[in-house]
């Protein structure tokens, strides 16, 4: 399909933003990358999931100890997600671009796949939010309606009661089923995967051996299949559902838009940064707790319009992305607390599968 163009107009939102967010940076001399608080942090969350693994894996605690391990690990991957490899594969975590890629990387051993991600993610996620067609974190067809341009089933109106089911195997089915799917089909949506070289081809086969190895081959042989199963379902289920809400709340809830292709020219009706505010929501970003676990996901809008700048720095950028959005009467979506973008979702998913 044809990529769709934005609007251009003299004296951008996104052109002043960005002059007003390099001013920042001057006066207050920091780097836009990670500081020692991120890489410290990173090395926690690493260090926690090799000892939870080990200790499942090799030392078998008993049944109640290894569910709740299980909890957590699951819930260690989704945090590495978050706050390891996001900001890599933006080029946000270190200024060094090594450092980037390890961190990125780390996404393989999890059992995803960094080409991938970079492709699905980074360009046409961050590009094309919310664009029913292109963007493909909206498009769980036929099992969820997230569009109102999307064709609506039946069950669709119960999507707001079965979507926790669905979200839980997320992670089962990007490791085991979506990224080979694009692998196969060369796409990722309707729009075209960018070539793979041989190093990418064997990263892809490579780390997928390596991560089955990991997460079946040894603990099937350590444990037994039958508490092997269990525990990877309890696991693979935690990470799922929380990968899958966190970055759900940001996009699909009630008060975000979801902008259509002008058919005849193929073009969006505004400017890459207004569109970027129009289809992404904050929530609970006064909540240190919450941002420190998630990397700064809450903060979707400034990572939004500034997907290089790493997370540590959102509290700062928000200050400022709200005053100019007051100046150039633009809304700034966001939810004071977690259970108000959850109840929004809930209720968005409710309206999806009514109309």
């Amino acid at each position: 399909m044809t990529t769709p163009k934005f609007a251009t107009v003299p004296h951008s939102f996104h052109t002043e933003l960005k002059k007003r967010i390099r001013e920042y940076f001057e006066e207050v001399g920091k780097s836009t990358t990670g500081n020692y608080n991120l890489f410290i942090k990173a090395i926690l969350w690493m260090a926690g999931f090799i000892f939870v693994y080990i200790h499942l894996v090799f030392f078998t605690p008993s049944a109640p100890w290894a569910i709740i391990e299980c909890v957590l690990l699951g819930g260690i991957v989704a945090a590495i997600g978050f706050n390891v490899m996001h900001d890599g594969a933006h080029g946000s975590f270190s200024k060094y671009k090594w450092v980037n890629g390890f961190a990125a990387f780390s996404l393989n051993l999890l059992g995803g796949n960094s080409f991938m991600w970079n492709m699905k993610h980074n360009v046409i996620h961050h590009s094309y939010t919310n664009v029913d067609g292109v963007d493909d974190d909206i498009d769980l067809q036929p099992w969820l309606r997230m569009s109102a341009t999307q064709k609506r089933y039946r069950f669709h109106k119960y999507q707001h009661f079965y979507f926790w089911f669905l979200y839980s195997l997320f992670y089962l089915f990007w490791i085991f089923v979506l990224d080979f799917q694009k692998y196969f089909r060369r796409k990722i949506g309707n729009m075209p995967l960018k070539k793979m070289k041989l190093k990418d081809h064997l990263v892809f086969w490579g780390f997928k051996i390596v991560h089955y190895f990991l997460f079946i081959g040894i603990p099937i042989y350590r444990l037994g299949f039958i508490d092997w199963l269990i525990g990877f379902l309890i696991f693979a289920s935690v990470a799922g559902l929380v990968l899958s809400l966190v970055f759900q709340l940001a996009h699909t809830v009630e008060h975000t838009s979801f902008p259509a292709v002008n058919a005849d020219d193929g073009k969006m009706e505004d400017e890459w940064a207004i569109h970027q505010l129009k289809t992404t929501a904050n929530f609970a970003t006064k909540n240190k707790l919450v941002s420190w676990l998630l990397g700064g996901l809450n903060f979707q809008i400034e990572h939004h319009l500034f997907p290089k700048i790493s997370h540590v720095h959102y509290p700062a950028m928000s200050r400022i992305i709200k005053k100019a959005c007051v100046e150039y009467g633009l809304v700034y979506i966001e939810y004071k607390r977690v259970h108000h973008a959850l109840v929004s979702h809930v209720s968005f998913l409710r309206q999806m599968g009514k109309n």
